[in-house]
């Protein structure tokens, strides 16, 4: 569905990533995990994960990762400042993706993302915490370094507050002050279950990421195939 959007805000967070909060003009109906299209042009439609929870009605918030090394977002955010400045509306095609979180399911959860990727598991656990589920969520972010780990102190934060929340932050590159996690993300979960059978599996990251993460989880911890949710599935 096609949708005109008043941008309320474009925020710098911090390495290159931008806060941007959109209003749709009409109802958007949407499941924790998927995304929208941002419409650059009519054949130029680029993918972003929803940041905010279905429960956020009237405000969509997305997470963009935009260096300068990567014109195919930066241009999307300057699109949006564009917007923001001028008071004209910005169209986004939405919602897409078959990843959204099954509520139906009381398995336990293991969202595990990568840089940016971040936005999609903040929407399933927004959804999760709001609902109020029982079940444990173990949350993996990582990145090249802390200053990706951008809402690092709201999920510790999240994690003193909910008692069945663990936030395992993990950074390649590391200051020495660092209380986290050091090395490769898919390394960290693998490090630290013994099985994953039980599990429901939510990803988002590169897709080589992803689709690393199925073979190896699938062929040493007994993830189940059918259980693990990525976008990047579908590509890949």
């Amino acid at each position: 569905m096609s949708i005109k959007c008043e941008v309320k805000s474009v925020e710098s967070l911090a390495c290159n990533t931008y806060r941007i909060l959109l209003q749709p003009e009409q109802q958007l109906e949407f499941k924790a995990g998927q995304y929208l299209l941002a419409v650059m042009g009519e054949k130029d439609k680029r993918p972003f994960s929803i940041a905010s929870s279905p429960c956020r009605e009237g405000e969509l918030e997305l997470h963009i990762g935009a260096a300068e090394h990567n014109p195919y977002a930066i241009e999307v955010v300057n699109a949006m400042k564009s917007a923001l400045e001028s008071g004209q509306p910005f169209e986004i095609e939405a919602p897409h993706g078959d990843a959204w979180v099954r509520e139906d399911s009381d398995k336990p959860l293991l969202m595990i993302a990568g840089g940016t990727g971040f936005s999609y598991v903040r929407s399933i656990l927004d959804n999760c915490l709001s609902r109020g589920v029982s079940q444990p969520i173990f949350v993996y972010w990582g990145g090249r370094d802390a200053c990706q780990l951008y809402a690092h102190d709201e999920l510790q934060a999240l994690a003193e507050q909910y008692s069945n929340l663990t936030y395992v932050p993990v950074v390649e590159t590391a200051p020495a002050d660092w209380q986290g996690k050091v090395g490769n993300v898919l390394e960290a979960v693998n490090n630290d279950f013994i099985s994953l059978s039980s599990y429901d599996i939510y990803l988002c990251g590169r897709f080589e990421m992803a689709g690393a993460a199925r073979e190896q989880f699938t062929a040493e911890k007994g993830a189940e195939r059918d259980r693990m949710f990525a976008d990047a599935f579908a590509f890949i």
